[in-house]
């Protein structure tokens, strides 16, 4: 079953994308979130390289039980044919309740169908105060009127 918007990608449907993934990760679930890749789905997350929805799942377990109270905001960067390039920002504190923010770039490529088949993403982690956190929202999708990574000066 298709999984619109569909490529070739126009600046708007490149934005649905990428809003579309944003709320799916923001949701948590990792079962969901790898419906959204091809079976065998390629991806480079840092330095690990993750192959086909299993390990998709598997990995998102892994991080968002780490990754606690996750918020994540993601904007386009680029987009041509069936690849889009998205920059992005995300929040989050660990079991100790260190806060911090992680910054990174992905480049996606997609099938006909709509679904990601490959993945890479660079992220580097920034240690922040609790008070300089940007990301209020209560858990889940990021409210329409919630500011983005532009205009919060990210």
């Amino acid at each position: 079953m298709p999984r619109p918007p569909l490529p070739p990608f126009t600046e708007q449907s490149a934005v649905q994308k990428i809003r579309a993934a944003e709320d799916g990760w923001n949701g948590r679930d990792p079962v969901k979130v790898a419906l959204a890749y091809t079976p065998d789905s390629r991806w480079r997350n840092r330095s690990d390289f993750i192959n086909g929805r299993s390990e998709i799942e598997a990995f998102l377990t892994r991080k968002w039980e780490k990754e606690l109270e996750y918020r994540l905001i993601k904007e386009l960067w680029a987009f041509s044919g069936n690849h889009i390039a998205v920059r992005f920002a995300y929040e989050w504190h660990d079991s100790d309740g260190a806060w911090y923010r992680s910054y990174g770039n992905e480049n996606w490529e997609f099938d006909d169908a709509g679904y990601m088949k490959t993945r890479h993403a660079s992220i580097n982690d920034v240690r922040i105060e609790e008070a300089d956190r940007k990301f209020h929202w209560p858990q889940g999708r990021r409210p329409d009127d919630h500011p983005g990574l532009s205009e919060l000066g990210l």
